[in-house]
């Protein structure tokens, strides 16, 4: 039995580049996302879709992290797997991480916004 390769988009920053890999495990998803000068693992993200509690038919998540000590990979593997959750109403894990030395508040700000371009097309 063969994991089914969704989509894969690698998106060029002005000072990095960063990947993202979407792979269909049965009725579920796995996103793999890495970027900076070091990808690496540092946190992991299991997004499970539900019924709103707000009673209407909208769907929400509810979502369970590890992260690796001192990373701040959270809101990105977050943003990706809970996005991806409630668009396919799936199971959804993402798991990776962006280092770039010395990152500047305006470099965080891309990364971001290219996630949210990601989550968008995913």
């Amino acid at each position: 039995m063969e994991m089914e390769e969704i989509f894969k988009y690698q998106k060029q920053l002005s000072f990095s580049e960063m990947c993202v890999q979407l792979t269909r495990l049965g009725d579920d998803y796995h996103i793999a996302f890495q970027g900076g000068q070091k990808p690496h693992i540092g946190c992991t993200v299991l997004a499970v879709p539900r019924p709103s509690l707000t009673g209407d038919d909208s769907v929400s998540v509810t979502s369970s992290v590890l992260n690796v000590t001192g990373h701040k990979d959270e809101q990105i593997c977050r943003y990706l797997a809970e996005e991806t959750a409630k668009k396919k109403q799936a199971v959804t894990v993402c798991t990776g991480g962006f280092h770039f030395d010395d990152i500047t508040a305006e470099q965080i700000q891309e990364v971001m916004e290219a996630v949210r371009e990601l989550g968008a097309m995913l």
